[in-house]
């Protein structure tokens, strides 16, 4: 079902396109040596070429640029043997250069596409523009003292890519779909961490609104939005900000604006520049980017399963697309759900991954990467109710055990005597015994009140200690009360 607004003249169509700032996973910046760790002391990572000093030349980092083309690879883009970096000029107080070095014209990657899934379980397909490689800059604080602003100049310097996507999106739910996408790619191929919160990537929103059917209007631009939710949450506001000014008569002008978190709503920054304005001119000191297509292809060989591929093979594997879906979201959850599954039933093990591990480590308020069970003693939990040692009730209650200390379950089984009785004459005894004391309860089911065999069922277990074999149990009442 397509997406409009309803405005006061009738419904409004939105076009959407991103352009997502991934800061490059390396351990050094894109043209020099420094570090890129998180959290350092303002100002303890720079170099001379990262602070602009006369005479400093860059020099290109090879596995900056074998990321990006590593990600072009994973969004299914061309990969350009030949590509530039050029200057792009503008003034602002944290880019010492006076200029940032990016690929305007000719960049690393080309055209490429993103398959995202909706809600309501359909697909659409987004078209990537281009991926470059650019520098990032420095950061203004503003809050350090009350008449001065302060520069950190750790992040200037730090390799960015900028994917731009096509105007394909038409709702804040596709939108944050796409940006989902990017992140889990990016996230599986280890190009980039996709810690939105800690600035490592953030879009660009540009947003126009139109009647359905109607050419493209004028676009605005929504800077450095640094979420999933907030990027849906600027689009509509966006959105409806633009339909108000078309229906009263006015019109959209092009400009950069920001969104207001607090307030929901987007307010203006700057006109927006055109390229004209930033006058490119090719980096004098670096040459052109040539690669070999044999390094490209051994890349492609080095890649690691992506999300899209790994969740088909879930589903061969007999998992529900939807498990399949929450369990490739994050690579390390994949990873985890494998060493339980390896050998074992794929279901059997979607099963407790998603149901009882999840559950647990949201109680906890832990991570798979902060695991208190290990996928090798969840896999041997399988493997005691594989073979009758516990059941589901027992296992349960075992695996609550393992959470307090990450013990093999067969040790707590034994520790803790949970073992599941399997043995006939040990579970006929116990239910005639049940059936003995309630000898009046025995005449009401015979006299057709079926559905006290399930308090047949629940006396014999107690009387068990939970330990029954549950089948074994109801074959011997069915038996016995027949």
């Amino acid at each position: 079902m397509s997406y409009t607004i309803q405005g006061e003249t009738g419904p409004w169509e939105v076009v959407i396109g991103l352009e997502v700032h991934a800061q490059v996973l390396s351990k050094a910046k894109l043209f020099s040596g420094a570090a890129t760790a998180f959290g350092a002391e303002p100002n303890s990572q720079v170099s001379f070429v990262d602070a602009g000093f006369p005479g400093m030349l860059p020099v290109i980092n090879e596995e900056c640029i074998a990321q990006a083309v590593r990600t072009g690879l994973g969004l299914n883009a061309e990969i350009h043997l030949w590509s530039r970096f050029d200057r792009k000029n503008y003034f602002y107080a944290d880019l010492p250069q006076g200029y940032q070095i990016s690929q305007y014209a000719h960049p690393i990657v080309g055209r490429g596409a993103v398959e995202i899934t909706l809600a309501d379980g359909t697909t659409k397909t987004i078209g990537i523009t281009r991926l470059h490689l650019e520098q990032d800059a420095g950061k203004s604080l503003h809050d350090q003292h009350p008449t001065k602003s302060f520069i950190d100049l750790n992040r200037s310097g730090v390799a960015l890519m900028e994917i731009v996507s096509e105007p394909d999106m038409r709702s804040p739910e596709e939108a944050g779909a796409y940006l989902a996408k990017l992140r889990q790619i990016m996230r599986y191929l280890g190009t980039c961490d996709g810690n939105m919160d800690e600035g490592s990537m953030r879009a660009d929103v540009n947003v126009s609104v139109r009647r359905p059917g109607e050419g493209y209007r004028t676009r605005c631009e929504v800077k450095n939005v640094n979420s999933v939710k907030f990027v849906m949450q600027a689009v509509e506001a966006e959105a409806r900000r633009q339909i108000e000014v078309w229906e009263s008569g006015g019109t959209v002008e092009q400009e950069t604006r920001l969104f207001d978190v607090a307030r929901g709503v987007t307010r203006s920054m700057r006109s927006k520049e055109d390229a004209h304005d930033y006058r490119y001119f090719p980096d004098p000191d670096l040459p052109p980017l040539v690669l070999e297509q044999s390094w490209v292809n051994q890349l492609r060989a080095s890649l690691p399963e992506l999300p899209d591929q790994r969740r088909a093979r879930y589903i061969a594997m007999g998992l529900t697309p939807y498990d399949a879906h929450v369990l490739t979201i994050e690579r390390e959850t994949a990873a985890f759900f494998e060493e339980v599954a390896r050998g074992r039933d794929a279901k059997l093990a979607a099963n407790w991954v998603t149901g009882e591990y999840f559950a647990a480590l949201n109680r906890l308020k832990r991570s798979v990467t902060d695991s208190p069970v290990s996928a090798k003693h969840l896999g041997e939990l399988l493997d005691l109710i594989t073979d009758g040692t516990l059941s589901g009730k027992l296992a349960k209650e075992v695996f609550e055990a393992m959470l307090e200390a990450d013990e093999p379950p067969g040790a707590i089984v034994e520790k803790r005597g949970l073992r599941q009785v399997t043995d006939a004459g040990a579970i006929e005894a116990a239910v005639e015994a049940v059936l003995a004391a309630n000898a009046d309860k025995v005449a009401e089911y015979r006299a057709g009140k079926d559905k006290l065999f399930g308090f047949f069922v629940g006396q014999t277990m107690k009387a068990m200690a939970g330990k029954g074999n549950p089948a074994l149990v109801n074959e011997v009442l069915k038996a016995k009360l027949g």
